[in-house]
């Protein structure tokens, strides 16, 4: 279930980087990101309601942890704005592999408190056979 729910989830964002990326053609960068995120609020406000849950925040939650909207929002902005140059493919690709590399460091030290799971040097044919397909892609 989860595996499928993780290639959905990889749909869902090419559909969102090319929307996003459309949108800051219509307007600007700056005033898509502000729309996508009052959108993105908006949707999770009406979520709540429907559910009928309060929006309770435990104590003692790490000051760092609520950094991920701002990280959200140079996602977007950098997501805009290789969209308009590299296209959907090349940027969501070469987003991936930087997820792939910098999620290994985390998983690896296991950073923010999770759980280590050790780099396999087995790994390393796998990172390089998709960068060989990147510079391929970059190159073609």
């Amino acid at each position: 279930m989860y595996k499928v729910s993780a290639v959905l989830i990889g749909i869902l964002i090419a559909i969102m980087v090319t929307f996003n990326g459309v949108l800051a053609n219509y307007t600007d960068q700056y005033r898509a990101i502000l729309i996508i995120h009052i959108v993105g609020l908006i949707a999770v406000i009406i979520i709540l309601l429907l559910k009928k849950e309060k929006l309770n925040l435990k104590k003692n939650i790490p000051f760092y942890l609520f950094s991920g909207g701002l990280i959200g929002v140079f996602v977007v902005f950098l997501n805009n704005l290789c969209f308009n140059s590299l296209g959907a493919s090349l940027t969501l690709s070469l987003g991936i592999f930087g997820q792939l590399v910098l999620a290994c460091f985390i998983d690896h030290y296991g950073l923010f408190g999770l759980n280590i799971y050790k780099f396999n040097k087995k790994k390393i044919i796998g990172f390089l056979i998709i960068l060989s397909g990147l510079l391929t892609m970059i190159k073609y």
